[in-house]
């Protein structure tokens, strides 16, 4: 029997523009469509971004501020 369980959504993952701190010892990347500037800056250790990909899931962000 089965009363405590609920039906749980697929969560659906694609791959995603992300920007990825160039630092060796900081692991903090950012989606390209919540970035504050055309080229971020790491907001942990300030160093350099790249541009990458990763496969996460899906979110969407209705702000485009930058």
């Amino acid at each position: 029997m089965g009363f405590g369980r609920k039906n749980q959504e697929e969560v659906v993952k694609e791959e995603t523009k992300v920007w990825v701190c160039s630092s060796e010892s900081c692991k903090c990347w950012i989606r390209d469509n919540f970035k504050s500037t055309e080229s971020p800056s790491c907001p942990l250790c300030k160093s350099e971004m790249k541009q990458s990909t990763k496969i996460v899931e899906v979110l969407n962000n209705p702000s485009k501020s930058y």
